[in-house]
């Protein structure tokens, strides 16, 4: 879009429509407003109901505005946030709809940003965002490449902004304790960890089809390469999958970054490489094996993505015993380990057990959340190296601290081409 264009639709909108300043919100029953956070919630798919589900819940956030590229999509969304929010007798005030995020970014009456687009689409709006100074929440996989996430990570600090990304389960009781038994010796020295969490991304070769009259297909695509609109890609409202954009290169990571981005990170937080990451991939050596890849740490532990009898689950072996998280249990060997009460000498990782009211702590007090920036980042560093192992077929060596691939052809696959006038 050129500037002059966007501009001028940016004023037509404004027009159109304006927020109502928090100055002047409140009332009987409301919250004063020096206690909001009043929010933008940028894509609002599936995942963003879940979103909207969490933060009004907590008593500070108000949603303010929205913006999508599916029309149908963006008014199910305002109506449900409407609706929920006079439930919890939150606000009257109506809440604006954007096709262009940028047009919510220039808006003074929001605070922060729910960032629930698809992967593609995370980097620029989280880095523009940053620029113009609102906190940000981000679901994960954090960065759709490796130099995307850095990008996102300089851009939170330049412009000191509270980020969360959403990765939820370091919220959850199962996997603290096991990631604190871990990080505390519980069960001796853990020198093996095997994780399933499905495939490694693959070539899009879905077929194009017509665009649907309500869907702004070129927006949706933004700086990926171009390619035909596909149902899959971006599902009508109607249709009650998960949209499998995620599965394809230049939209997601497959599952590799879908659930790799919880179990992966979770491995991260057990052995307090939050700042850190592997130094070695090695993927399995038949071909097209879509299983069988190892990675290591500098002390010698080896994560293994393997079927190992639960789905989306980990299982950490020690010297001492065993211990298996998912999200619907905590299985240990020996099994009183499981409700094993850490003792004063023991180390504690960061407790939450509120991932939204979390965030919205952190941007009260101007803090770090429990995922922040550079914890997402080292999380989907993972997942994306992985991937590139998967691909190039052979062993990796990567440097945590200089973010560098030993092999020239996986350090360019850090990063992506943008199309047209799309930068970071």
């Amino acid at each position: 879009m050129k500037r002059r264009d966007f501009i001028d639709r940016s004023w037509k909108s404004a027009v159109a429509f304006t927020i109502v300043p928090r100055s002047v919100l409140g009332g009987s029953g409301f919250l004063a407003p020096s206690d909001k956070i009043q929010v933008g919630f940028i894509g609002v798919g599936k995942q963003s109901l879940n979103l909207l589900e969490g933060l009004n819940g907590c008593p500070e956030v108000v949603v303010q505005a929205a913006c999508d590229v599916d029309s149908k999509k963006l008014d199910y969304f305002v109506k449900a946030a409407a609706t929920a929010q006079s439930t919890m007798r939150k606000s009257n005030s109506s809440i604006g709809k954007y096709v262009d995020f940028r047009e919510l970014l220039a808006s003074a009456s929001v605070d922060a940003v729910v960032i629930a687009t698809p992967d593609h689409w995370h980097a620029q709006i989280a880095v523009d965002a940053a620029k113009a100074k609102k906190d940000i929440y981000c679901e994960k996989p954090l960065a759709l490449t490796i130099a995307e996430g850095r990008a996102m990570v300089d851009a939170a600090r330049k412009y000191e902004i509270v980020f969360q990304t959403g990765s939820m389960q370091r919220s959850s009781f199962n996997f603290r304790q096991a990631a604190e038994l871990v990080y505390n010796g519980y069960i001796g020295d853990v020198k093996e960890i095997n994780v399933s969490v499905g495939e490694p991304v693959r070539q899009c070769d879905l077929p194009s089809f017509p665009i649907p009259d309500y869907l702004d297909w070129d927006m949706w695509i933004g700086p990926s390469l171009y390619r035909g609109y596909n149902p899959i890609l971006s599902p009508p409202i109607e249709d009650d999958k998960w949209a499998w954009w995620r599965g394809y290169r230049d939209f997601g990571g497959g599952y590799i970054t879908d659930w790799g981005a919880h179990m992966f990170d979770i491995i991260q937080w057990a052995l307090g490489m939050d700042n850190g990451g592997p130094v070695q991939f090695i993927p399995p050596e038949a071909p097209q094996a879509e299983k069988g890849l190892t990675y290591i740490y500098e002390q010698g532990t080896r994560v293994n993505h393997v079927d190992w009898g639960e789905p989306n689950a980990i299982q950490f072996i020690g010297t001492d015993g065993i211990i298996e998280v998912g999200r619907s249990f905590l299985k240990t060997n020996p099994t009183a380990l499981a409700d094993q009460n850490l003792t004063v000498n023991d180390k504690r990782l960061y407790y939450s057990d509120n991932h939204y009211q979390d965030w919205v702590k952190a941007v009260q007090n101007r803090s770090k959340p429990i995922c922040d920036v550079e914890i997402g980042q080292r999380t989907s560093t993972v997942c994306n190296a992985v991937n590139i192992a998967y691909e190039l077929q052979r062993k990796l060596r990567w440097d945590p601290v200089k973010e560098e691939f030993d092999d020239p052809f996986a350090n360019m696959m850090r990063s992506r081409p943008y199309r047209g006038d799309w930068s970071l």
